[in-house]
Formats: C-alpha cells, sequence, structure tokens
C-alpha cells in the first residue's frame, strides 16, 4: 500500500511572517499527500488550520511554538513507523546521536526540523535501518533552497523526494 506523507517544518507564521507562501500552498496541494507532518517552528495555529484544509496534520512543538502540542510524537504511517520531534531540545544535531534518537522511539523514520535545511539520509545502526529527515523550510532556509519533502511508503520501503518552491 502506497502512502504519500508531505513533510513540512519552520514556517514560523506569525513571528516571521503573515502567512503561508502561496507557491508552498500550490505545491502541496499538487502532491496530494495522505497526510502531512510539521516538525514545529509553526507559531500560529492558523498554519494548521490551512494544512487540515488540505489533509490530516500531525504536528510537534518548536522552540519557538507557545501552541498546545507533544515535544516529540510517534506515527504510524502504514507499515513504516515515524517519530517527530523539533530538534531544540538535543546539544547536537549530528547523525549518529539522531539515529540513536530513532532507536530510542522505536522508530524507521526520524522527522525533525529547527535547522531550517533539508537533510535526509538512511543510515545502518547496529544492524537496524533507520532514516533521518529534515524537509527544510518553505519560508526562511538556511544555506538552502525554500522546500519541504515527500516521503512515500511502501510497505517498509521508504523514499524521499525534495520538493523546492522554486
Amino acid at each position: 500500500m502506497h502512502l504519500l506523507v508531505a513533510v513540512v517544518s519552520d514556517t514560523h507564521v506569525g513571528d516571521k511572517a503573515k502567512s503561508l507562501p502561496i507557491p508552498f500552498l500550490n505545491k502541496l496541494r499538487a502532491s496530494s499527500p495522505d497526510l502531512i507532518l510539521h516538525a514545529g517552528d509553526i507559531t500560529s495555529h492558523t498554519v494548521l488550520e490551512e494544512l487540515e484544509e488540505i489533509t490530516p496534520v500531525v504536528a510537534v512543538r518548536g522552540n519557538v511554538d507557545h501552541l498546545h502540542l507533544p515535544e516529540e510524537k510517534v506515527v504510524e504511517v502504514g507499515d513504516v513507523s515515524i517519530g517527530m520531534v523539533h530538534g531544540h531540545q538535543f546539544f547536537s544535531l549530528n547523525s549518529h546521536f539522531l539515529a540513536l534518537k530513532a532507536m530510542d522511539m522505536g522508530v524507521d523514520v526520524l522527522v525533525f526540523g529547527h535547522t531550517h535545511r533539508f537533510y535526509f539520509e538512511p543510515l545502518s545502526l547496529h544492524g537496524r535501518r533507520v532514516y533521518l529527515l529534515n524537509p527544510g523550510s518553505p519560508m526562511f532556509p538556511r544555506y538552502d533552497s525554500p522546500g519541504f519533502a515527500l516521503l512515500r511508503t511502501d510497505g517498509k520501503e521508504v523514499d524521499v523526494r525534495r520538493i523546492e518552491l522554486w
């Protein structure tokens, strides 16, 4: 069973921007995701409402969020278990540390944000495959292009594609 998940982070509507950009919303709608994961720094409940108009949303709290959201969350997408954190909670966001966090959470994929930069890496650690994914930011990228990620699952298989806004 194929499932498509849009992964977003660091939108900062309310503290740095007035609204989500139209090119972002258009590309998000056009991708027709089954689910949207937001890895924090949402800063305004209107972002979640706007994304919910497209498809269901699961979100975690970022370091500038004052919304009542969990610090971390585990979501089952078909046969794939996805852990979500923002990333500000950690001393380091290096791949080894993040892979250990994924294993601690018991997930196949760890989605995180905070750096505003796209990152995807499949790792093998202690004989187990773990995927690390930071979708970057569609609005305030740091040394990167604005965008988000599409994560497709097929059974236990994971494929990630980066969607750049321009």
